[in-house]
């Protein structure tokens, strides 16, 4: 099979709250690793299975339950490598004696496939992105048209701001991003999409930014999401 890219990302929607769980499946080596697993492990090996793939690791953009909580299943049933942020590991308490604790700007090789690992705290103080290509798998840093909380514990509205804001100064515009709810009127989008449509792209000043992520936007705003033109985010 002749492929443009090493890689292919599949996402199946798992849970009640609507969780994207990614499969990224090298093709040179058809190891494949799985990004926030959780809900329905069963379905994601047999997705695995389906493609002729084999879980080796396990990649978490942060630690809040929904995304975590088939980390043993998987285990249970392969010898995969799990990898997070240290600053998550810290935060979250669990996994702090790996060997495969992370720093943003690592990489990863899954075969041939190179993964680049972006700290993009905000949603969690280690909440990581995972870069592939012009793949990027977001997380709860940022949704298709929104972004994730802050007043949970750990979240940061202003360092969410500058997290986004150098997101759209670092990726480039065709970046096709993958959220970690399927939170949208569409599961992907493109960074220019999102620069135009994603009101928490259109703010200049931090507090503007942190008083509509706090106090405005689930009060206004309901999924699923659609794109808002600058100048209607607090309309």
């Amino acid at each position: 099979m002749n492929h443009t890219r090493p890689y292919t990302i599949h996402a199946l929607e798992l849970g009640p709250m609507e969780n994207f769980v990614y499969l990224v499946h090298d093709h040179a080596t058809d190891r494949a690793a799985v990004v926030d697993p959780a809900w329905d492990v069963s379905a994601v090996m047999e997705l695995a299975s389906e493609k002729g793939a084999r879980v080796t690791d396990i990649l978490l953009t942060h630690s809040h339950h929904d995304h975590i909580n088939g980390i043993e299943d998987v285990l249970a049933r392969e010898d995969a490598q799990l990898h997070l942020l240290r600053e998550e590991a810290g935060f979250w308490g669990s996994y702090q004696d790996l060997p495969t604790l992370h720093h943003g700007g690592d990489l990863i090789r899954l075969g041939e496939t190179e993964i680049h690992i972006l700290h993009t705290p905000g949603h969690t103080p280690g909440s990581a992105c995972y870069r592939l290509g012009k793949d990027v798998i977001t997380g709860d840093t940022l949704f298709v048209f929104g972004c994730g909380r802050c007043d949970l514990r750990g979240g940061d509205p202003e360092q969410m701001f500058v997290t986004l804001k150098d997101m759209v100064r670092d990726l480039p515009a065709d970046t096709l991003i993958h959220p970690g709810h399927n939170y949208a009127g569409q599961p992907t989008s493109t960074m220019q999409e999102q620069i135009e449509g994603n009101p928490f792209m259109h703010f200049d000043l931090p507090e503007r930014f942190v008083h509509y992520r706090m106090h405005y936007h689930d009060r206004h705003r309901d999924s699923p999401y659609g794109p808002v033109r600058p100048g209607e985010e607090m309309v």
